[in-house]
């Protein structure tokens, strides 16, 4: 369903009516003021981004002339957003994740923004680990040294790569190991102050346009410098280097979405284990499938037992779940 022309997060992945982008705008509704949401995105999806989130003001909207990676693009909008509110809290969220428990995640989400809006403290969310996950990276957690600020939250020992199968096996069979969403929250001046000291050449080209953000004349330089930047993830550049990291442990219904199965695993199914995504769809002697087709057509399915029915753009997948990655790469 994914395409460079539209990633899953401009897609009704649910059947909800609503697209991943915006439902992950809308699960911040109760924490953040909608004129303080931002989106950063290439230059290309801009106008979907407008389009898909007709409240939000276009100048919250940044463009980033090319791809390189989460850490430039986390400083983009930290530089610009303290520009205009030095003492800013934020929240950097992919955009492209599902959250089946709302309130959960909103309370969790509340109660780490008390926590940076008081210390100097870098924190990151560890999903409760369900299964030996190898598609993720994971956060080990030092459980014996929480915070006397918030005993939910304890120290960071190490962030690990993703595992092979018997590692996460491994990883799952203790209490300490979480999965690494990608969801951050600290203060702006926090997380500058990081680059400064961890990624200076990143830190130097934003700190060399700080008399430009928030004017006319911001997207010409950043199409200018942005593409100076080095091409490396947030993890890399901050969370492996710093020293105050912590982690919060949550448990929302949180899945990136990566795969079919992932989605299975997060959507409604019924007695025989089946997840049917679409309106029109009739089941018999069926079970542990997903099956989504969402555009109109009546689809019957009879007889299977672990596979995926998906239909897209006039494209029609059929096939076993165990063997969903293996088709991924015969199709690329």
């Amino acid at each position: 369903m994914s395409t460079a022309e539209c990633p899953k997060q401009f897609i009704d992945v649910l059947g909800t009516g609503k697209t991943l982008l915006q439902l992950t705008v809308e699960r911040f509704g109760n924490l953040i003021a909608p004129e303080n949401i931002w989106v950063v995105t290439n230059q290309k999806y801009a106008d979907i981004v407008a389009q898909q989130l007709p409240s939000m003001p276009r100048t919250n909207i940044l463009c980033e002339p090319c791809r390189r990676n989460t850490a430039p693009c986390i400083a983009y909008i930290s530089w610009r957003i303290k520009s205009t509110d030095p003492k800013a809290n934020i929240v950097v969220t992919p955009s492209d994740h599902i959250v089946t428990n709302v309130q959960e995640f909103q309370r969790v989400v509340g109660e780490c923004m008390k926590f940076t809006s008081d210390t100097d403290a870098i924190v990151t969310l560890g999903m409760k680990p369900t299964r030996p996950e190898t598609g993720y990276g994971y956060i080990q957690a030092n459980l014996s040294a929480n915070s006397l600020r918030n005993k939910g939250i304890f120290r960071v020992d190490t962030f690990r790569e993703k595992p092979d199968h018997a590692t996460a096996l491994k990883y799952i069979q203790q209490n300490n190991f979480f999965w690494n969403a990608g969801i951050f929250i600290w203060g702006a001046s926090t997380i500058i102050n990081a680059f400064r000291i961890y990624a200076p050449s990143i830190a130097k080209i934003f700190d060399g346009m700080r008399e430009i953000l928030g004017t006319p004349e911001e997207q010409a330089l950043i199409d200018e410098r942005y593409p100076e930047c080095e091409n490396i993830s947030v993890d890399y550049a901050i969370m492996e280097k710093a020293e105050e990291i912590y982690v919060c442990p949550a448990d929302f219904g949180w899945s990136d979405l990566g795969t079919w199965g992932s989605l299975l695993v997060q959507s409604q199914r019924d007695l025989y284990g089946n997840a049917a995504i679409g309106e029109n769809i009739a089941l018999y002697d069926t079970k542990n499938c997903i099956i989504h087709t969402t555009e109109e057509k009546k689809v019957v399915v009879q007889g299977l037992d672990g596979y995926i029915v998906a239909e897209k753009n006039n494209t029609l997948l059929i096939c076993k779940l165990t063997e969903e990655q293996r088709i991924k790469q015969f199709s690329e």
